[in-house]
């Protein structure tokens, strides 16, 4: 059997990573959207081992140590990251594997997994990012200008990676994403 392929998509919140991912899962029922584990507590309505992995910091740190986790990174007090296990169990069985992850992490993976495909989504502009954010609703004023604050830095990193779409148009997005994860020459 062929081994699968290993696809990360970043980008600054807001962006609309989460949106893609559904609708690429919808489409493609193949791919494997691997689950990542946290050290913060459950929102509402989250359940362990669909949402997130949740675990303690010392079992995270744990971890960190033995080596399990492709990437990692703290952000805003907790620990994220991607268990390696499964994800190379899924490449290893010819499945093609997508990971949403931030910036941080999404940048640490050229060193753990160099033959990841790197895909960084864009907005179209800081301005329609900002109209997203604040459209969400479920933020306070200061925690939408950390998160813009965060992004201004994050889109500097975006030529770092392998490829980068503009998420202007939701179709057109899903598209540009379909060519670099099912095309045969997904580098240019």
């Amino acid at each position: 059997m062929a081994s699968g392929k290993l696809i990360v998509l970043t980008g600054p919140s807001g962006v609309g990573k989460g949106t893609l991912v559904r609708a690429l899962l919808a489409r493609h029922d193949h791919l494997y959207l691997s689950i990542s584990t946290t050290t913060r507590s459950p929102r509402f309505g989250e359940i362990d081992g669909q949402d997130y992995y949740f675990v303690t910091r010392a079992e995270f740190e744990k971890m960190i140590q033995q080596e399990q986790l492709l990437e990692w990174a703290e952000y805003a007090g907790n620990y994220y990251g991607t268990p390696r296990a499964k994800v190379e169990e899924k490449i290893n069985q010819g499945s093609t594997v997508i990971l949403e992850i931030e910036v941080v992490g999404a940048n640490s993976i050229k060193q753990t997994f160099p033959d990841a495909l790197r895909i960084f989504i864009l907005p179209p502009s800081v301005e329609e990012l900002e109209r997203r954010l604040r459209g969400r609703g479920n933020d306070a004023e200061a925690a939408i200008i950390r998160r813009l604050e965060r992004a201004k830095e994050e889109l500097n990193a975006s030529q770092d990676f392998d490829k980068t779409v503009v998420n202007d148009n939701l179709e057109k997005a899903l598209q540009e994403l379909e060519i670099a994860i099912f095309s045969d020459n997904i580098f240019p």
